[in-house]
């Protein structure tokens, strides 16, 4: 047996909210739209994973969603210019990660990292 895919569900009453920040800040494809699913990808190959965690380092609080980009600065300025809530500023941390935490439209924290 084989894992192919691991889709978190973030729950919204209002879906189509969802297009500013994981379509186009984030630049992922709508790939499933039913009104009441919308189904966000990238075209790039991942691996699935789950992170289980007691907190999410450098004394912040778990994540509900990390999301690695090959840019973090670009995104950081892209958040920073539509006046998102910044949860965690900029920081290189010590485990080799570039991040920052952002309030998506729903409330939830998503770490925007890249490997350095």
């Amino acid at each position: 047996m084989t894992v192919l895919r691991i889709v978190p569900n973030l729950h919204a009453a209002d879906p189509a909210s969802a297009r500013a920040f994981y379509g186009d800040l984030l630049g992922l494809d709508i790939v499933m739209d039913h009104g009441w699913i919308i189904t966000f990808a990238s075209k790039a190959q991942t691996v699935p994973q789950i992170s289980i965690a007691s907190e999410g380092g450098s004394d912040t609080i778990v994540p509900d969603l990390s999301i690695e980009v090959d840019d973090v600065d670009q995104v950081y300025q892209r958040v920073r210019s539509m006046q998102l809530d910044i949860v965690y500023d900029l920081n290189d941390e010590p485990w080799g990660v570039r991040r920052f935490y952002v309030c998506d439209p729903f409330g939830k924290i998503v770490n925007i990292l890249s490997h350095r």
